[in-house]
């Protein structure tokens, strides 16, 4: 079986989909890795008046210290989702109905 920690420390870029809060944490990473966090995470927060405040896989803050960029959560790769899906969509729609 493969070790995760192992297995990332080794890379030069890390994309995040585990789809668990902060499991990437930063003795994970690399020094001078890139961090790409795909994922959003909800986590409670009393604090804020909607209960929750969203993070992504990758302890942030931790992933700071030591990689050399790191995508934030949220605003980090939503933005590009969002912009990539626009153009595809009017390809699909151009395709279906030839506009």
């Amino acid at each position: 079986m493969m070790n995760p920690i192992y297995i990332t420390r080794q890379a030069d870029i890390i994309i995040s989909t585990t789809g668990k809060a902060n499991m990437v944490r930063g003795s994970w990473i690399k020094h001078g890795a890139v961090v790409i966090d795909v994922g959003i995470n909800p986590v409670e927060d009393a604090k804020l008046p909607r209960g929750y405040t969203l993070v992504g896989d990758v302890c942030y803050e931790e992933a700071t210290e030591v990689a050399s960029a790191v995508t934030p959560v949220p605003g980090g790769v939503g933005p590009m989702t969002i912009a990539m899906l626009l153009p595809h969509t009017l390809t699909s729609a151009n395709r279906a109905h030839g506009f």
